[in-house]
């Protein structure tokens, strides 16, 4: 009988890419063992009980970065007023229930249960051995005007089959991405497979990932909002020495976390780490002809 061959998930979602107020565009992934995900799932809900006193994301809510980490989260959580800790989950839940009749007590309760959240999040990852990869692009970063897969993207194959290839049964990974619009979706298919198919490096990298990604909702899948979170984090405080743009130190507990999900192997005896700084998404043969 054939031996069972062990499978990773890359969970991947974005930040920054509108354009707007975030200091860089990141691609990022959390990679999460086969056997473990449903484990991780369990308890990452049963953090969310434990933290809001119900599921944060039982209704309309999202545990996305942009609302659990914006900077008002942690102004509420240090609102001048006085609440026991033992009160945090009870006044957070009445916030989450009935916003509208929410008090000052309650809004920082339920900022206090979001950070707290976010930190156990984190935890949970490290103790289920996830990994974190990311392509990190300054916002005014060359593009390209060739079709194909973008650089970001690349690299966040080529980190990830790094990974998979320094596993001793070299084991298979599967992507994982949000949905885009639905154009988009068709056209990062299209792209994708295209490189795993059409080049060189994209076929090398097809022996242990799976060409055609999947597509999920966010909103209803625990991966990619681990993802979201890590890729916001990334964005708004993680620094590399060429990475210029001021960060929100009130993350700096939260970035030491995400750099502790990094990994790190070696490559024609040079340290490859899992996350990259992206200057310029051209191709070689358009920087030499600028």
């Amino acid at each position: 009988m054939a031996s069972c061959r062990m499978a990773w998930f890359l969970f991947v979602d974005e930040s920054g890419h509108d354009r707007k107020a975030s200091p860089y565009e990141v691609l990022a992934g959390v990679v999460v063992r086969d056997s473990d995900l449903w484990h991780l799932i369990n308890e990452l809900h049963l953090a969310e009980i434990s933290h809001f006193g119900r599921r944060y994301s039982a209704g309309n809510d999202e545990l996305k970065g942009t609302k659990i980490l914006k900077t008002k989260v942690f102004q509420h959580a240090r609102l001048n007023v006085q609440i026991d800790p033992s009160e945090v989950v009870t006044l957070a839940k009445s916030a989450l229930d009935d916003g509208a009749k929410a008090g000052v007590r309650e809004l920082k309760a339920l900022g206090i249960a979001k950070l707290n959240y976010v930190q156990s999040l984190l935890n949970i990852c490290e103790r289920f051995h996830c990994k974190a990869i990311a392509s990190i692009v300054e916002s005014t970063a060359p593009r390209t005007t060739q079709g194909g897969l973008r650089k970001d993207y690349a690299y966040l194959f080529e980190r990830f089959f790094y990974f998979l290839e320094s596993r001793d049964q070299h084991e298979q990974g599967i992507i994982v991405f949000d949905e885009l619009e639905k154009t988009k979706s068709h056209l990062l298919v299209g792209q994708t497979q295209t490189y795993f198919k059409e080049t060189a490096t994209g076929r090398h990298r097809a022996r242990l990932i799976v060409p055609e990604p999947f597509f999920v909702h966010s909103d209803l899948t625990t991966g990619v909002q681990i993802a979201d979170l890590i890729a916001y984090i990334i964005s708004w405080g993680f620094r590399m020495p060429k990475m210029l743009k001021p960060r929100r130190v009130e993350l700096d507990n939260f970035v030491k976390q995400v750099a502790n999900l990094r990994f790190k192997t070696e490559k024609n005896n040079y340290d490859v780490w899992s996350f990259v700084h992206i200057s310029d998404l051209r191709t070689s043969i358009e920087k030499s002809e600028d």
